[in-house]
């Protein structure tokens, strides 16, 4: 916008209206006396204390209207108009300032008319140029129109107001008008534009950028001359229609229009013979776009959001992540994509779009309700080409039958479509897409299903507890390090951090989930004389966590907090020793499941478990400090009966579960001496691991599943154990394990033990 270095000096209207009242009854007393002052080449400069009437400037006449200044009328021929908080007040007939191929520059001043206009900026009809109006911090108020431009003329707004009183607030007769974070009103509509006269086909301009544009009892903008109007709606800018039309194509009037960056709410009108071109960008519009017998198309472009009716649209264009909203069933005529989307409605509300050619890459966003088998459908009558996506809404609540739903159909089968994730969730399960009939039909298919993320989560969780429960116990080197440091005569504190990683899956229910555990336990001990031997009675307390990796952006988290007893007898002359261990926990567990169409399903509940588990084995010494030490052991885990519901309406139930297993293995290491006095004893560990229980199972709305994680593994490690002082004594370890149903790929223990 073109302004000069007055625009940078705001009016107060206060004070304006201030210094005005102070001189207006001198002015109209005077009235009668003031002759119409003709400038003819001449230049006038106009001060608050030089009461003046109305002026008519020509030939290159300059008058200057300074702060405070007053006249009636300005009416200028091939002259220039300077106003600085000044104001002309008309109550005649004619509009109050008149431009004929003229300047004008209008800083923080007022131009009101009782009668009729308040600015025409216009030009010569015989000639090919026209006027130019600047208004900064201004305001323009008729009582008939606020302001009118023609052909070759421009109004430029900045920070100012234009009011119509009984007509638009702005009239463009083929003129163009910028207007800057401005407020444009009409007693009708906002902006009418047409155009000058039926052998002048010069098409109006208009941009807004930041502005406001409200018709009181009409259209904010009406074009309804056989014209086209070039419209830019831009950066924030409002239309604001009294029957909610923002913009109205009536009389073979025609419109190519832009929003940019901005907010609209309202309906747009193409009448019999009009033709509109819309496109949006980085825009959002709430309302409908009607055509009543013209023509119509559609752009939308750069993520913008269109959300209502397209009525007789012939092209619609949605591009670069922008979309369209249904709010209805609907038809279009050649609808293209280019990385856009259609959404049919909210979830839960059913629509059928029938296009007549499509072609691009889109993606349509639907939904469908299996229990009815109804849901959203895409009917292309005519030609189809392209590569399109569907994201169907998931659902937690599993279908009534086994029948197929038909989601799209097209009539020559040319264009392709694919499920968004591959698979729609329904409930238990996930289905695929199919097509029929030489790729003319598209259905889901429930002979494709797979247990759905949802169900994937919930067998998981009810499936983690034994390996949460099994991680946190372990061996009795693995939990204390070597107690014949001390020949378990010393009472004792110890701790113990821990991590395993856990690779689960089962063939037969399709579940798979990476288990991440880590956690620490504190436990104290002290010796009780008995037998041959030498007893160790002890408590424990602790805490692990194990994040459930579900695949697909799916997750659970199982924190476990828990409380123990143990015994331990250990014989220094024969070596055997018997480990006893009787543990309860309390579960907290949560499920965060990532469904197909992108949204999220949670759920949680906590369960009580105990555990036990008894270890027997033998220390044997041999020559130069080796000792194989084999050992068995029993482990046992019941899990108490839980159900729960994901907030997307799945039902989950899990019978009480238990685990079974068996470990058979030997550690072969080495005692070394080491000159500072401590003891360092490096080891190495083999067993064999087996799970004998081979039912556990799970419901999920009502369908049976058997968390059968049953069979052997074999487990690997190699560790260290130090005796640092007579009262402190560390242990580290590693293991690995492999199985069928389930891996570790690592675990990994370090434990220190203090001795009293």
């Amino acid at each position: 916008m073109h302004t000069t270095d007055s625009s940078r000096f705001k009016y107060s209207r206060l004070s304006t209206a201030i210094k005005l009242i102070a001189v207006a009854p001198l002015y109209f007393m005077s009235s009668q006396a003031m002759a119409l002052e003709d400038l003819d080449g001449k230049t006038k400069n106009v001060y608050a204390g030089d009461f003046a009437d109305s002026f008519t400037l020509r030939n290159n006449a300059t008058l200057n209207l300074y702060e405070g200044a007053l006249a009636r009328g300005v009416v200028a021929a091939n002259s220039t108009l300077n106003m600085e908080g000044a104001r002309v007040a008309s109550t005649t007939a004619g509009t109050a300032v008149v431009l004929t191929n003229s300047k004008a520059q209008i800083n923080n001043s007022l131009i009101t008319s009782s009668v009729a206009g308040g600015l025409d900026v216009v030009r010569n009809p015989t000639t090919s140029t026209g006027s130019e109006a600047y208004l900064n911090f201004s305001e323009v108020r008729g009582a008939t129109y606020g302001a009118n431009v023609t052909s070759h003329s421009t109004l430029y707004l900045n920070d100012s107001k234009l009011f119509g009183g009984s007509q638009a607030g702005l009239i463009l007769r083929g003129g163009a008008a910028e207007a800057f974070n401005s407020e444009i009103t009409g007693a009708t509509n906002g902006i009418r534009m047409t155009r000058e006269h039926s052998t002048v086909p010069n098409s109006p301009q208009l941009r807004l950028e930041g502005t406001r544009v409200e018709g009181l009892a009409g259209a904010a903008i009406r074009v309804d001359t056989p014209i086209t109007a070039e419209i830019d709606v831009n950066n924030g800018s409002t239309l604001i229609g009294s029957d909610g039309t923002m913009v109205e194509l009536a009389n073979s009037g025609n419109a190519n229009m832009r929003v940019n960056s901005s907010m609209l709410a309202g309906n747009i009108l193409v009448g019999m013979d009009s033709t509109l071109d819309l496109s949006l960008d980085r825009a959002i519009m709430n309302g409908d776009v009607i055509n009543t017998g013209g023509n119509a198309s559609v752009g939308l472009n750069n993520g913008s959001i269109l959300t209502g009716r397209l009525e007789n649209v012939d092209k619609l264009a949605i591009n670069s992540d922008a979309t369209w909203v249904m709010v209805d069933h609907q038809q279009v005529g050649d609808l293209s994509l280019s990385g856009g989307n259609v959404k049919f409605g909210e979830t839960g509300t059913f629509y059928q779009l029938d296009v007549a050619n499509l072609s691009g890459n889109g993606t349509f966003i639907m939904s469908a309700d299996f229990a009815t088998l109804t849901g959203d459908f895409l009917n292309v009558t005519g030609t189809s080409s392209g590569d399109h996506k569907l994201l169907i809404a998931s659902s937690g609540a599993d279908p009534l039958s086994d029948d197929r739903l038909h989601v799209v159909h097209t009539a020559d089968g040319g264009a392709q479509f694919s499920l968004i994730g591959d698979r729609v969730d329904v409930g238990t399960y996930s289905y695929s897409l199919i097509n029929e009939n030489d790729g003319q039909d598209w259905l889901l298919d429930p002979d494709s299903k797979v247990i759905s993320p949802s169900t994937n989560s919930v067998l998981a969780l009810f499936n983690a507890a034994p390996t949460v429960l099994l991680g946190e116990m372990t061996t009795l080197r693995t939990r204390m390090g070597e107690l014949r440091f001390s020949e378990g005569q010393s009472a004792g504190f110890w701790t113990r951090a821990y991590g395993n990683k856990y690779e689960v899956s089962n063939d037969k229910t399709g579940l798979g989930y990476n288990q991440s555990q880590r956690g620490f336990t504190l436990g104290a001990d002290a010796p009780v004389s008995g037998g041959d031997g030498q007893w160790l009675i002890g408590a424990m307390v602790g805490h692990s966590t194990s994040d459930l990796d579900l695949n697909r952006g799916s997750s659970a988290t199982v924190n476990s907090y828990y409380v123990g007893g143990y015994a331990t007898w250990l014989d220094a002359e024969s070596g055997f020793y018997f480990d006893g261990v009787l543990k309860f926990n309390r579960l907290h567990n949560e499920s965060n499941v990532a469904m197909s169409d992108g949204k999220k399903a949670k759920g949680n509940y906590t369960q009580n478990a105990v555990g036990a588990s008894a270890e027997v084995g033998r220390h044997i010494t041999l020559d130069d400090g080796f000792f194989v030490e084999p050992y068995g052991q029993l482990a046992a885990v019941i899990t108490q009966a839980q159900s729960y519901t994901l907030d997307n309406g799945l039902d989950a139930k899990g019978d009480r579960s238990s685990t079974v297993i068996g470990e058979l293995g030997t550690t072969v290491g080495r005692t070394i001496q080491l000159e500072s006095g401590g003891v360092l004893q490096p080891y190495l560990k083999a067993a064999v691991a087996h799970e004998f229980d081979q039912s556990n199972k799970v419901f999920v709305n009502d369908n049976a599943f058997n968390n059968d994680l049953s069979g052997s593994r074999l487990k690997l490690g190699a560790g260290v154990a130090m005796s640092v002082s007579q009262n402190v004594k560390l242990h580290a370890d590693l293991e690995h394990s492999t199985g069928k149903n389930i891996k570790q790929p690592f675990g990994m223990n370090v434990g220190l033990r203090y001795d009293f």
